[in-house]
C-alpha cells in the first residue's frame, strides 16, 4: 500500500460536520466542506477602521441612488452549502436584508487582510467565492494599503486588477459604485 493510498483511507475517517453541527458550536468558526476552521481573534483597530470605511462608502452611495436595491452587511454568516459556512468581512446583497443568515451568493464580497488570514483570503476563500457565484471580490490590505479586485467578465471568468486610485464596480442590476482607494485607509 502506498503512502498516498493510506492517506486517502485516513481522510475518510475525518469527521464531516454540517450546518446543524455548526449552529451548536460556541466561539467563532467557519465551516469549509465539512471541516471546522477557527476564526482568528477579533481584528485589530486598523482592520476594523478599513471595514467601517468600506461599509460607509458603499452604504452612502447606495442611499444616494433611488433605484439601487442593494444592501451592505458585515460579519454575517453565508451558508453556501450544508457543509460550508463563511463569514466575510463585508458583503453586498441585492434586495432586502435577510431575516437570518445569507443563503444565496452576494454580488460583492470584501475581505480585509491580516497576517493570520491573508493566505486563506487570497487562496481558499477566493476560490470558494469564485466557485459559488460571487460577482466581485475585493481584497484590501490595510498594512500595504492596497486594493485588489477580482470580478467576472461577460464570459463568467474572473479577472484580477490592482487598483491604483479608484475602481467602479456594479452591484445588482442597476447600481454602480465608485470606490476611492484612499478613502478606505483614512
Amino acid at each position: 500500500m502506498t503512502f498516498e493510498h493510506s492517506m486517502s483511507n485516513a481522510l475518510r475517517y475525518l469527521p464531516h460536520y454540517t450546518v446543524a453541527d455548526y449552529r451548536t458550536w460556541e466561539g467563532d468558526w467557519e465551516l469549509w466542506q465539512g471541516i471546522p476552521v477557527a476564526m482568528t481573534p477579533s481584528p485589530f483597530g486598523t482592520h476594523q477602521r478599513v471595514a467601517k470605511n468600506l461599509v460607509f462608502e458603499i452604504e452612502r452611495q447606495i442611499r444616494a441612488k433611488d433605484d439601487c436595491t442593494a444592501v451592505v452587511l458585515y460579519e454575517i454568516d453565508w451558508i453556501i452549502a450544508e457543509d460550508t459556512v463563511v463569514r466575510p468581512d463585508v458583503l453586498v446583497l441585492c434586495g432586502e436584508s435577510p431575516q437570518g443568515h445569507i443563503e444565496h451568493p452576494p454580488t460583492l464580497v470584501a475581505e480585509i487582510l491580516s497576517p493570520s488570514t491573508a493566505a486563506r483570503d487570497r487562496e481558499a476563500k477566493r476560490q470558494l467565492y469564485e466557485d459559488n457565484g460571487v460577482d466581485t471580490y475585493l481584497l484590501i490590505d490595510p498594512d500595504a494599503q492596497t486594493l485588489e479586485v477580482y470580478r467576472r467578465d461577460s464570459t463568467g471568468t474572473w479577472s484580477w486588477e490592482s487598483v491604483q486610485t479608484a475602481v467602479q464596480v456594479s452591484v445588482c442590476d442597476n447600481c454602480s459604485l465608485q470606490l476611492q482607494k484612499l478613502s478606505l485607509f483614512r
